[in-house]
């Protein structure tokens, strides 16, 4: 049986990853380790499965992610706690510098140690760290650019995607310097069931149906790609699997919008299936200052893991907004 380290497990992405393991590959025994922050799915987590072991706990906790390669003597990892929320990252950059760049380097080192049998002896390609980092360490596109692709310059314009790419920095260092079997996917904007309610589509959604203000930065007109978590998890599962070693692969969708346009979507579906009596739910929408640093557009070009691993995404956004509204309104 395949023992999988899964960090973050509890968060939005990496409880559905975890929940697509467990369905798709019965041979894994997965441990999720998450420290329970404010985002977490708490009842998810600490549910009983016959291959699947929660462990509360930080990943810069030295001592406890060593005592967890004693214990499990894990084959894989896939890496993907992390605080994730830029305006959080404004607020106190400290906090995402010691969690995503310091809980990085503790878990590399600690697999490489767990790992390394010796001088001369290469590490066995089954030993995989999989690192999920994020569209947003390249930095701002112009709107008639082209997409990023793997091979563009890294440039950060934020505390959080610049403690993303600090992250991948390390995770290729120990690849180059000591031989770990590492990759990284960098992916688009997820949406999802249960994304916390920070994140734009989820707090559109949230204040809408309360008959709240539904704020967006700015004039609205930030871009983004829109990548349903399911087609995350299975891009996911495909680089972890045939994925090369010392690669990175992008991860997204082609389907850029405003985040007005996204807000607007939301709200015309909330029209059609639970429509006010005076009003559109469009009315609601207003706008509150730009935020600090903001990246006017992400895009990403994914030629590479379509060609080289046969990942494409299945979930169109109108398809899966769609079905975000419906599960919201039960």
């Amino acid at each position: 049986m395949q023992k999988l380290l899964i960090t973050g497990g509890a968060g939005f992405i990496g409880s559905h990853c975890i929940e697509w393991f467990l369905k798709k590959h019965p041979n894994y025994y997965i441990v999720n380790l998450d420290k329970l922050t404010y985002a977490a799915r708490l009842s998810f987590a600490r549910q009983q499965r016959l291959n699947y072991y929660f462990v509360e706990g930080d990943v810069t906790n030295f001592l406890l992610v060593s005592e967890l390669f004693q214990k499990f003597n894990f084959d894989r990892v896939i890496h993907l706690a992390a605080e994730s929320h830029v305006d959080r990252s404004i607020l106190d950059p400290l906090l995402f510098i010691k969690s995503n760049i310091e809980g990085t380097a503790t878990l590399l080192h600690i697999a490489y140690k767990h790992w390394f049998k010796g001088p001369n002896q290469p590490l066995h390609p089954n030993h995989l760290f999989l690192y999920i980092s994020t569209d947003e360490v390249y930095g701002a596109l112009d709107d008639n650019a082209q997409p990023f692709t793997e091979a563009t310059t890294l440039a950060p314009n934020n505390p959080y995607s610049a403690s993303k790419a600090a992250a991948e920095c390390l995770v290729r260092s120990y690849t180059h310097t000591y031989g770990l079997h590492t990759i990284i996917t960098r992916s688009t904007n997820n949406y999802g069931p249960y994304q916390d309610t920070e994140k734009l589509m989820p707090m559109v959604l949230k204040n809408a149906l309360q008959g709240k203000p539904v704020s967006l930065h700015g004039d609205g007109r930030s871009i983004r790609d829109w990548l349903h978590v399911e087609d995350h998890c299975r891009a996911i599962d495909a680089v972890l699997h045939s994925g090369q070693s010392g690669q990175s692969y992008n991860i997204g969708a082609n389907q850029e919008r405003t985040n007005l346009e996204i807000a607007s979507m939301i709200c015309q579906i909330l029209d059609r299936l639970k429509p006010l009596r005076a009003s559109s739910y469009n009315s609601l929408i207003g706008f509150t200052t730009e935020r600090a640093g903001q990246d006017r557009r992400y895009g990403l070009d994914c030629t590479k893991i379509k060609a080289r691993l046969g990942w494409t995404p299945s979930i169109g956004l109108q398809e899966g907004i769609e079905a975000l509204v419906r599960s919201a309104l039960g």
